[in-house]
């Protein structure tokens, strides 16, 4: 939400979890909630990637933006048949080890982005944008 100013002034589509806090925020913006838990479920990993086939056509967005949730996998990859731009934000609260989801979707990101210095030699190339809350 901190990044209000920059994504209200674009059209836009959310993918995210149905959950209390995100329906409250998302309140009025177009939504598809994605299936959940993520964290190594196949089942779940499965059904979202034919979500985010479904989402890609439908919107054919310019640019896929994660902060970090494991839904971003199967965007991230299938974007890339679209010639989509992505922008991966690592989580905050992750300094000493990599991610799961930043491992998976690192290779299929154009900018990827981190939130502390040491997070920058968890993942090559990465670009220090600092705290975002």
């Amino acid at each position: 939400m901190c990044l209000r100013p920059w994504w209200e002034k674009h059209d836009r589509h959310w993918v995210t979890f149905d959950t209390a806090d995100a329906v409250a925020k998302l309140e009025g913006e177009e939504v598809t909630w994605a299936h959940h838990p993520t964290t190594r479920n196949l089942v779940n990993l499965a059904r979202n990637s034919v979500q985010a086939r479904h989402v890609l056509e439908s919107f054919a967005p310019d640019v896929v933006v994660s902060t970090g949730a494991a839904v971003a996998v199967p965007y991230f990859w299938l974007r890339r048949r679209r010639h989509t731009s992505s922008i991966y934000l690592e989580v905050y609260d992750r300094v000493e080890t990599p991610t799961l989801t930043g491992r998976l979707c690192r290779p299929a990101t154009d900018l990827f982005l981190v939130q502390w210095p040491e997070q920058q030699h968890l993942y090559r190339s990465s670009v220090l944008v600092g705290e975002l809350w």
